[in-house]
């Protein structure tokens, strides 16, 4: 499974992240799609329907172009096909957010695409999984792991990614020579064009292929994205005039490249979008954490409350989780000791792997 992704770069950060090798082995970092630079946005926590950056061969639009040349789209993720016949795309019975690669050539949905090329790499800072646990689960955060530059975005970034955004992509340097920031995450996926039956824009749309677990992920899920491994595996996926499909599919296989630390379950919902979504945490701390002088207090007046006093809005003791709340109705609320002792403390635990 995949269901949940990071992907945090400005627009022309990520065409310096995202270079790669054409045919003759020459490093290039790719162009936006005309427009599609303005449809992405950077986000702590993506999930389906949002529009997330693509590495593809510019062939699919310019067949003037060189396919081994690449240009950056933004799709939006969860695939509809070219045959759907509803007027809108949001009419979809069945989810195309993932497809297995076992059976690729099995489902009508994938099989055409992959037939035709239409091969994609999903970028992203990394994806979250989560590891079933007696009653609830534990989110992890699994990426490549990092050098030099590249560090988990902390609270401080969130002011540059937002500056980053105001830039203007015919100003900002693309040479991927000097880029020691975050190494991107390259997920191997198929995508299709969709217009409306009635007439309109054409919808460009991406499904991530999944593989079985490798040995080292096998403990959060049995399954994970089909990752593809340095810039050799992403030049032969995407060049599909070189590489035909079923020498493609070849490249689709576990890879035990990946690290990852326990998140929060903030990142529970979609609706929290911030750094703390891909913070390390250790996931032990609220159990082992005893309560405070302050927490006490408050346990011991829930006991006395009236029910009328306990349903007020800011003092609410729900069992509901931070998850189930909006981003927004978080931040605006106080943080008193009770909230600061159920949440616990961030962690600096090293990434395991």
């Amino acid at each position: 499974m995949c269901g949940r992704t990071a992907c945090t770069l400005a627009p022309h950060e990520l065409s310096r992240a995202s270079h790669y090798r054409d045919r003759t082995g020459q490093r290039r970092p790719p162009r936006w799609k005309d427009g599609d630079s303005d449809k992405y946005r950077p986000s702590y926590n993506k999930s389906p329907q949002s529009f997330s950056p693509v590495l593809l061969s510019n062939r699919h639009f310019n067949k003037d172009a060189p396919v081994d040349e690449c240009v950056l789209a933004a799709m939006r993720w969860g695939l509809v096909p070219a045959w759907f016949k509803e007027n809108d795309p949001n009419k979809m019975q069945y989810n195309t957010s993932n497809c297995r690669s076992e059976s690729l050539l099995e489902k009508k949905s994938y099989k055409d695409p992959l037939l035709k090329g239409q091969r994609c790499v999903i970028l992203a800072d990394g994806f979250y999984e989560w590891r079933r646990q007696e009653k609830d689960k534990q989110p992890f955060f699994i990426y490549f792991p990092q050098s030099q530059g590249g560090q988990v975005p902390s609270p401080q970034s969130t002011q540059e990614l937002k500056s980053d955004l105001e830039l203007d992509q015919g100003e900002s340097d693309l040479d991927t020579s000097d880029w020691t920031g975050w190494r991107l995450l390259t997920i191997a996926g198929l995508f299709d064009s969709w217009t409306p039956p009635c007439g309109g824009e054409t919808l460009y749309t991406y499904t991530v292929i999944t593989v079985d677990a490798s040995p080292n992920l096998q403990s959060i899920h049995d399954r994970m994205p089909a990752v593809l491994d340095g810039e050799d595996e992403v030049r032969r996926w995407l060049d599909f005039g070189e590489v035909k499909s079923l020498e493609a599919i070849k490249l689709l296989q576990p890879k035990s490249c990946l690290t990852f630390h326990p998140v929060s379950s903030l990142v529970n919902n979609s609706r929290n979008n911030s750094p703390e979504c891909l913070q390390p945490v250790d996931p032990t701390i609220k159990k082992s954490t005893k309560p405070t002088a302050s927490s006490k207090m408050m346990m011991s007046w829930l006991k006395t409350a009236s029910p009328t006093k306990r349903k007020s809005p800011d003092e609410d003791t729900s069992d509901k989780g931070p998850e189930e709340k909006p981003a927004a109705e978080k931040q605006n609320k106080p943080t008193g000791p009770l909230q600061q002792w159920l949440m616990g403390t961030s962690s600096s635990k090293k990434p395991r792997t």
